[in-house]
């Protein structure tokens, strides 16, 4: 099994994500694109020792953008969104 620290590579904090955190115990993440549910949901547990009810993954494909004449393309990604059981709260950024 793979390390929890490449599992999970980074929490997305945006305004919708803060709103599902406060409201529905959810939190989401951007995760390596090979992982499976199983595996981000042992990652979260040992990372930040709570426990996890569920969890929800989808893809995301990168933007095609315009670099003058030249077509580029962002790099497609993995989003997952956990939910935490009742209690449990992870916190990001204390006292911020």
């Amino acid at each position: 099994m793979k390390e929890p620290q490449k599992i999970i590579l980074r929490p997305l904090v945006t305004e919708k994500s803060t709103r599902q955190k406060d409201e529905s115990r959810q939190y989401i993440f951007q995760v390596d694109r090979k992982a499976n549910k199983i595996e981000i949901k042992s990652a979260v547990e040992r990372l930040f020792k709570v426990k996890v009810n569920d969890v929800r993954t989808l893809n995301v494909l990168g933007k095609v953008k315009r670099l003058g004449r030249r077509l580029g393309k962002r790099p497609d990604w993995k989003k997952a969104i956990v939910t935490l059981r009742e209690g449990d709260r992870i916190d990001f950024f204390e006292g911020a």
